[in-house]
């Protein structure tokens, strides 16, 4: 893929981008790269040094961690913020109610780089619903771009305006050990 041009790249893992990735980058200019999987407090400087777009930003706590850092490296890593569309409690995000009230203490009080929101529906609803409700939620919040839909429902993320897909298994295929 990098020999055809794509510069475009999202890692589930703070770990596996770093074992591949600062060579890569050396050999193809112009590589962007997103963190799409959850990040640890632990893990953020490493995160910030990596990666130019973290999709992942789920608690106020690593909000405050990543504005630390990113004062820190003086790099400007981009943020979405993870939505709960479907109110999971295994899943991480900020509940939808809370996200507005969530993105603005982010921009305004953290003065944090957020760009737009990111979520990963339900495995047994209805997609759609979930594509919605982050697209109202976005609108709300005055944010332009929306990480949504990964390979099974990706056509459906983009008729409700995603700019970002995650379609890693329809490429690579099934992760191996998941």
């Amino acid at each position: 893929m990098l020999d055809a041009g794509h510069r475009i790249f999202g890692e589930n893992r703070v770990q596996e981008a770093k074992s591949k990735w600062p060579e890569l980058r050396a050999r193809y200019p112009g590589i962007e790269l997103h963190l799409i999987g959850a990040l640890q407090t632990n893990k953020v400087r490493e995160a910030v040094a990596l990666f130019d777009v973290v999709h992942s930003l789920d608690r106020l706590h690593l909000a405050e961690v990543l504005k630390n850092e990113l004062e820190r490296s003086r790099r400007a890593v981009r943020l979405l913020v993870q939505v709960n569309t479907g109110q999971e409690p295994q899943k991480g995000g900020i509940a939808p109610r809370e996200t507005v009230d969530f993105v603005r203490h982010c921009r305004d009080e953290l003065l944090l780089p957020v760009i737009g929101l990111m979520c990963i529906p339900p495995p047994d609803e209805e997609p759609a619903l979930h594509f919605a409700l982050l697209r109202k939620l976005a609108d709300e919040c005055g944010l332009e771009f929306l990480s949504m839909g990964m390979s099974d429902d990706f056509e459906t993320a983009i008729r409700f305006g995603a700019t970002h897909v995650r379609i890693g298994t329809a490429i690579f295929g099934a992760r191996e050990g998941y």
